[in-house]
């Protein structure tokens, strides 16, 4: 773990051992793709939201209380809504970017490394020395593929509304946020209306607070028991959809795990069955969803196509597992799409 940084006097930008290039405090204020990495593409979608190191372990079976348990098998690799999304989008040939925090202990290194050889620009990554970069430990049942995630949360101040500067992205279309750093990605989804972007939001549990962001949202993939605290656990549905894009979302999903997805758009009802695959690890197949969900938006996709793709994707993320590595390719999905008889892309 590397503690030992300086601050150049000139830039503002504390170095760190462990990274290969400074990263500041405070974003850059400059102009068009003024601190984007070299070498990359100017991002179309830009990402708000958590990044983190998962270590996963499987075991047969979760244990009961004052107890121990074996590991089969333990693995690390990043993670986090945000963050996997834009990394699944970046394989996809999508140029993206991640605005996150971290700091400068080994996870925050791991972190920035990891985005970085997966082609995500980590320019506008907030890094503050002395805290700690959210981390997880998952335990994964090698039955069905069931997860139970601890997790240890990033103290990096959240972003003030004078580091949100959307204007520098000329080229993009699309922001996604995950609902973490709230206040923060309210900001980031005004500007994005204001600039002409769609805003897609990936919707977990409803805090304090949520709904505010909801009503700047243009496309919200809900989970399934995300609209329990507005319209009770047993509501249709169908009904819930509705009174999410009461909310203002135009485009309205939620997820049903095994069960598939059923969106709402333009007024119609679009119902999308789960693939039927042997799971081998669920985490992070929501993620992936999302992130296929926005390339189908991308492309210029209906609902009905952009489910479709985004339902292969987690699968096949479900039937590899392994963190990030289980990201499939755009070949592999296509294949998985053709064998099951989907609308081909």
């Amino acid at each position: 773990m590397v503690k030992s940084f300086f601050i150049d006097q000139k830039s503002g930008c504390f170095y760190s051992q462990c990274f290969k290039k400074a990263t500041s405090y405070h974003l850059n204020h400059g102009g068009d793709g003024e601190g984007m990495e070299k070498g990359l593409e100017p991002p179309v979608v830009v990402g708000l939201g958590q990044v983190c190191v998962d270590y996963v372990g499987r075991l047969p079976a979760y244990p009961p209380e004052d107890t121990k348990a074996e590991l089969k098998e333990l693995r690390m690799s990043c993670g986090g809504p945000a963050a996997t999304a834009m990394t699944a989008l970046s394989r996809w040939g999508v140029s993206t970017s991640l605005l996150s925090g971290i700091s400068d202990d080994y996870f925050g290194c791991k972190i920035s490394e990891t985005l970085e050889k997966e082609g995500v620009d980590t320019a506008h990554l907030k890094m503050v020395p002395g805290c700690a970069s959210q981390f997880a430990f998952i335990a994964v049942t090698t039955d069905g593929g069931k997860r139970t995630v601890f997790w240890n949360p990033c103290s990096v101040p959240p972003f003030a509304p004078e580091e949100i500067r959307l204007e520098r992205f000329s080229g993009a279309r699309i922001l996604h946020v995950d609902g973490w750093m709230l206040d923060a990605s309210i900001i980031a989804a005004e500007q994005a209306k204001a600039l002409g972007w769609t805003v897609v939001m990936d919707a977990g549990t409803l805090r304090h607070g949520t709904l505010d962001l909801v009503s700047h949202v243009d496309v919200l993939i809900a989970s399934k028991t995300f609209a329990h605290p507005l319209v009770g656990a047993e509501t249709p549905k169908e009904e819930a959809l509705q009174r999410l894009s009461e909310l203002g979302p135009g485009q309205v999903v939620i997820t049903l795990g095994a069960k598939g997805s059923i969106g709402l758009s333009n007024g119609k009802i679009v119902y999308r069955p789960a693939f039927q695959i042997v799971s081998k690890d669920t985490t992070g197949a929501g993620d992936v969803y999302h992130g296929a969900y926005i390339y189908g938006l991308l492309k210029g996709w209906q609902m009905p196509e952009c489910m479709a793709f985004a339902s292969a994707a987690a699968a096949l993320k479900c039937q590899k597992g392994g963190g990030w590595r289980g990201i499939p390719t755009l070949g592999d999905i296509q294949t998985f799409m053709d064998v099951s008889g989907s609308t081909p892309l």
